[in-house]
């Protein structure tokens, strides 16, 4: 990956929809440059897809939460398979240090959030948990996803 890659990375990290007639236009190349460098960087994997993120009016209302996860070592692949089955479950991700996993969740409300962190709780295999709940954002990078 080089200089090129790299900006036109970072002009699609701030507008995915961006045309590649436009991208051409604000790196100054040729469409042609910009649409082999794209599917270049999508057949390598750099560039895994499209992805739409919500703005703040969707989330309006919403409550999210950081659960991190203390597991029990040779319980982790079943914990993860109830996990899936959670569908206000984001994301989860190992993790090295204190914790084992770190799960991202959303809910309506606060008394729906208690009873997905039970969910979790209940699951053979976790030792313990902690819930952080998510106040305000104060920073999000482009082309970084909530994960």
């Amino acid at each position: 990956m080089d200089e090129l890659d790299r900006r036109i990375l970072s002009h699609l990290a701030r507008d995915a929809r961006m045309s590649v007639a436009v991208l051409a236009r604000a790196l100054n190349v040729a469409r042609s440059t910009v649409q082999a460098r794209l599917e270049r960087l999508e057949s390598s994997g750099i560039i895994a897809g499209y992805t739409l993120r919500l703005g703040t009016a969707a989330a309006k209302g919403r409550i999210r939460a950081t659960v991190l996860l203390s597991v029990d070592p040779r319980a982790q692949a079943g914990v993860i398979t109830r996990l899936r089955a959670i569908a206000e479950l984001d994301s989860a991700h190992t993790t090295s240090g204190r914790f084992d996993l770190l799960l991202q969740v959303t809910a309506e409300t606060t008394a729906a959030l208690d009873d997905i962190l039970d969910q979790i709780g209940a699951i053979p295999g976790i030792r313990s948990s902690e819930s952080l709940i998510h106040l305000s954002q104060k920073v999000q990078r482009a082309g970084q996803q909530d994960a």
